[in-house]
């Protein structure tokens, strides 16, 4: 499925601002605001849950503190990232609302917790519109450059966005900054130097988390890529360093699933998507089960799927670019092109562009289609997947040489980039070559 990630998860840029905020007991008033918090043992917590504790408890105390609610909305919004649990984001609304209360101008803070949670439910205008703001009041806050980096990247703005990181890197040139240029970097086709921005970032990495986000994205480039082994070793190492981390446990499934190790795979797929139930796991899930001829245990988490995006809907996140390509890829094409329309109308990007290129070729429409396949392909970045869609596209087309050209693209650039469609690549590579 299309990446639509941000490569800096927010608890990077949180660390150094809640690790000093000191935790206080005592019970509150029924007049006071801050939200209840259980008590996490600094033993058993994970640091992003031991940061949102001392904000609270901070906040009880101190419940007119306009900055340490913002921040602590912004930490809202990135265990949402983390659990996939989508009720994050009405705390991070109410946290970024009352900072607003309390400082309702020049509010840089909040601005960009605004920014980052908009970014987090795709509304990327918001988002774009938040951190255009809090640019001009805190100008030389590298948190303002990444959410604008995200907001247009998903806009479709590439020169907004490489000019944004290069800001951000201006700012900052640490751990955020150089993982949200590799990511950049990548979308635009350099592989080797977003390679080199993601070891930089490793190498000023300290925490557990830290170490184990690059690892996860430098397994991530050589998955992309087609290099299985260097994946494995890339998702080992950051589990060594966080054995629990959900990404990397993703990343150990892929590689068990490519080396043949199907029922394995499998196994780690079922605890992923119990433990966290994101969207792209549950269809990774879903897609891995239907193509060992599990069909109706496929069904089931595909319904589980279709529950989560209508549990995101519902605190304000829509992502139709993904829900296109899911009703496009399990049998609704009429839903999948309205969708993948929403989608384009909102922001026309390489992400919607293959969305919209797609549903308009399960709808036969490939001669609309090709278009925006060619847009999606603009940026010059390796994608298997678009390649393959495009492929599939010029097939239909009669353009032979271009449709072999695109296919064998996808099983180049990743031989494994999906457990249903890389075969249909293989076989219509095969079929096109043999003049049938």
């Amino acid at each position: 499925m299309p990446d639509s990630r941000s490569r800096v998860p927010i608890l990077l840029v949180l660390v150094g601002v809640l690790l000093g905020v000191v935790a206080v007991t005592g019970a509150l008033s029924s007049d006071d605001e801050a939200p209840a918090a259980p008590a996490v043992p600094a033993s058993q917590a994970s640091a992003l849950d031991q940061l949102v504790y001392n904000a609270q408890e901070t906040l009880r105390r101190n419940p007119d503190d306009a900055a340490l609610w913002a921040r602590l909305g912004a930490a809202y919004v990135e265990q949402a990232r983390i659990s996939g649990d989508p009720s994050y984001y009405a705390k991070a609304q109410g946290a970024l609302d009352r900072s607003m209360e309390i400082e309702p101008d020049g509010n840089g803070e909040a601005l960009i917790g605004m920014g980052q949670l908009a970014n987090a439910r795709h509304d990327f205008a918001a988002a774009r519109s938040y951190g255009e703001q809090a640019r001009t009041l805190r100008p030389a806050t590298p948190e303002v450059y990444g959410v604008l980096a995200d907001a247009y990247t998903q806009l479709g703005d590439a020169d907004a966005a490489t000019a944004a990181v290069q800001s951000m890197l201006d700012v900052r040139p640490g751990l955020a900054s150089f993982t949200r240029a590799s990511y950049d970097l990548e979308l635009h086709g350099r592989n080797d130097d977003a390679r080199a921005a993601l070891d930089r970032a490793l190498g000023v990495a300290i925490s557990p988390d830290d170490i184990a986000f690059c690892r996860y994205y430098l397994g991530e480039l050589a998955w992309n890529s087609g290099d299985v082994e260097e994946a494995a070793t890339q998702y080992d190492a950051g589990l060594e360093a966080a054995p629990q981390n959900v990404a990397l446990l993703q990343g150990r499934a892929k590689v068990a699933a490519a080396q043949g190790r199907v029922d394995e795979a499998l196994a780690g797929y079922e605890t992923i998507t119990t433990r966290a139930p994101l969207p792209q796991y549950l269809l990774e899930y879903g897609e891995l089960l239907e193509a060992a001829g599990r069909a109706p245990e496929a069904l089931a988490q595909y319904e589980v799927l279709a529950v989560q995006q209508q549990l995101y809907a519902a605190q304000g996140s829509t992502d139709d670019q993904v829900a296109a390509l899911v009703a496009a890829d399990h049998g609704d094409p009429a839903e999948a092109l309205r969708l993948a329309r929403a989608e384009w109308e909102r922001r026309e990007s390489i992400f919607s562009a293959d969305a919209l290129a797609w549903a308009l070729h399960v709808n036969g429409r490939d001669a609309e289609a090709l278009p925006y396949a060619e847009r999606a392909a603009s940026l010059g970045g390796a994608n298997a997947s678009y390649a393959f869609h495009r492929g599939m596209i010029l097939a239909a087309l009669g353009h032979r040489d271009d449709a072999l050209a695109a296919l064998n693209q996808a099983l180049t650039t990743n031989p494994h980039f999906n457990p249903l469609q890389a075969p249909v690549a293989r076989a219509t590579v095969a079929s096109l070559e043999s003049g049938s």
